[in-house]
């Protein structure tokens, strides 16, 4: 009579370690993926430029030039009446005694973005490169967070 073994053969043993080949590939391709689709994402922006939750930086400057653009067309230096030669010949004036000077631009939603532009073009023209657009707090801003003044 012929016994067999006594000793049962052994199954397959569970692993006892992670392969961690598979996890770097997803990785690797995740990563590939996100490095080409962030630029074309910034392609497609929604604007809606007038409210902002930034704060206004801490430091002041010393020279401060504030002008503002209202929907009629009018053009405000230091929140006086002005017409643009007034503004053109101040804004050389203080470009040439204070090259520092920042501007604050306050434009209203309604004036046309060309108009805005033409303005920006004076004042570089003029020598004054420091300009600030200045927007209103968003409502569902920070408490303490408030528009440059």
């Amino acid at each position: 009579m012929a016994f067999g073994r006594l000793e049962r053969p052994q199954g397959s043993q569970p692993m006892s370690e992670i392969n961690m080949t598979p996890l770097i590939d997803v990785m690797l391709v995740l990563l590939v993926i996100f490095m080409l689709t962030a630029p074309l994402m910034t392609s497609k922006l929604k604007l809606d430029l007038p409210k902002s939750d930034a704060r206004p930086s801490p430091d002041k400057t010393p020279s401060v030039l504030s002008i503002t653009l209202t929907p009629d067309g009018r053009v405000h230096l230091d929140d006086q009446p002005s017409t643009m030669d007034a503004l053109t010949t101040r804004t050389q004036e203080l470009a040439r005694s204070k090259p520092e000077t920042e501007v604050h631009l306050r434009a209203d939603k309604e004036v046309a973005y060309g108009r805005v532009a033409e303005l920006i073009g004076t004042l570089q023209k003029a020598g004054l490169n420091r300009i600030a657009f200045v927007t209103e707090a968003a409502a569902d801003a920070p408490a303490g967070a408030a528009s440059a003044p």
